[in-house]
């Protein structure tokens, strides 16, 4: 995993700690949620101040994050907004994060000045023994205050003040004024620098989770269902009326269509289909001329044809499935016949222009994981797991060419792969990569 850490591919866009000021503040807050606390003095955040390192150190990956739920976060500074989240149990927890430091940021800016904000995503889940819990999830609160209580107290000033204006004879209560005056010595002016974060509540009803080997819940659909990326074993009786397991393509593929989820790309507008079929087909053909030994290094679009009429016997199914629809759509020549059985199926569609395009999105790259690039913007997760297992050949293309190709122009590939804007992070700020290696390792927080 190296190579994807020195790229920038992997932990990238982490927040450094590295001042004893910052790292102070994250042991109050660390404290102050879990009662614990970390001897380092120098490691990185993601977006809800979660630390590869601190949970090595801890022996705990899930230390803000008991049992995967109600995931906690300590925010030292507003940037976290731009970082990843790690580890995520729920693909809606990131989003989350990110709209109440956005909505909050004035506030939460001025917070962190001074202190470390800590808090907790909850909702009235706290145990996920059995799949069936999953369904008690229907909203998110975010629950939020500094380590010395600053937000609870300027609440407590802010309604004593309303008391001594509107009371009578409110003036003559010496001990409301003597807490007025104790309040505001650790709150600072109310009036003048209001101290509170807008209270937040979050519909959580269609969304991937990692538990019990990988879930996507639509509820808030006209034909609601679940599909099980581990299969239908073992997740007993759902109050769901369709249950699919994801080698149930025929299934999944009706699901998708009857719920207009998804559209094919030959027909969606605003993207050239040309070329991401013909995208989609050097991936097919890099995912089965690597294990054949083929050097691909430094390939040109010319050497990709060549090599595709060279290996023309090796190349799988999908690829020529997809070079029958190129010619149908760039040449005139026959409409392909590809049915929901064929291994070409989900490679050629796309999320249709909706709110949980990104989950749909997400979960058509894990049913057509050869298209490396869409696994590694959609499903990060899925993406790293199945990297570990590939051929070096195969490792070298597919990072040089998210470098070449990908990361230097997120927005314009997003629009050219999704033909609409989609949720990009910010630029990653310049780092000292070995450095980073040191701290989280080859493979994670492995310290030397």
């Amino acid at each position: 995993m190296k190579r994807l850490i020195t790229s920038g591919l992997m932990f990238g866009n982490l927040i450094h700690v590295d001042s004893p000021a910052l790292v102070e503040r994250y042991n109050r807050a660390l404290k102050h949620l879990t009662g614990k606390q970390t001897s380092l003095t120098d490691f990185y955040i993601d977006i809800s101040g979660y630390s590869p390192e601190v949970g090595d150190e801890l022996g705990d990956p899930l230390y803000l994050n008991h049992a995967g739920v109600n995931r906690q976060f300590i925010l030292l500074t507003t940037a976290q907004k731009t970082a990843p989240l790690l580890d995520a149990k729920f693909s809606t927890s990131r989003g989350i994060l990110r709209q109440f430091i956005e909505e909050n940021e004035p506030a939460l800016f001025a917070l962190t000045a001074r202190d470390a904000v800590a808090g907790e995503l909850v909702n009235s889940v706290f145990d996920l023994s059995e799949p069936k819990r999953l369904f008690d999830i229907r909203r998110i609160v975010i629950e939020a205050d500094t380590t010395n209580g600053r937000i609870r107290r300027a609440a407590e000033l802010d309604a004593k003040v309303d008391r001594f204006l509107n009371e009578e004879d409110a003036w003559f209560d010496d001990v409301l004024i003597a807490e007025m005056i104790g309040l505001a010595g650790e709150t600072g002016d109310i009036v003048r620098n209001p101290v509170t974060l807008k209270q937040m509540e979050f519909e959580q009803r269609n969304f991937w989770t990692a538990h019990f080997g990988g879930l996507y819940l639509f509820q808030d659909l006209e034909l609601p269902g679940v599909l099980a990326s581990a299969g239908t074993e073992g997740l007993g009786e759902l109050p769901i009326e369709y249950v699919f397991g994801l080698e149930e393509r025929n299934r999944i593929a009706n699901f998708l269509d009857l719920n207009g989820l998804v559209e094919p790309i030959v027909k969606a507008r605003g993207i050239d289909a040309g070329a991401l079929l013909r995208q989609k087909m050097d991936f097919l053909m890099v995912d089965a001329l690597a294990d054949a030994g083929v050097d691909l290094a430094g390939r040109t679009r010319t050497d990709m044809r060549r090599l595709a009429r060279t290996h023309a016997g090796q190349l799988p199914e999908e690829f020529h499935a997809l070079a029958a629809l190129l010619n149908w759509a760039e040449s005139g020549g026959a409409w392909p016949t590809i049915g929901s059985d064929s291994p070409a199926y989900f490679y050629t569609l796309r999320a249709s222009a909706h709110k949980d395009a990104d989950l749909v999105n997400m979960l058509l790259a894990e049913l057509a994981p050869k298209d490396f690039r869409q696994l590694f913007i959609c499903h990060k997760e899925l993406f790293y797991r199945r990297y570990s297992g590939w051929t070096e050949t195969k490792k070298a293309f597919v990072v040089d060419y998210l470098l070449r190709e990908y990361q230097v122009d997120k927005v314009g590939a997003r629009k050219a792969l999704f033909g609409r804007d989609a949720p990009m992070e910010e630029p990653e700020p310049e780092r000292d990569m070995d450095q980073l290696i040191e701290l989280v390792g080859p493979w994670g927080p492995v310290r030397r």
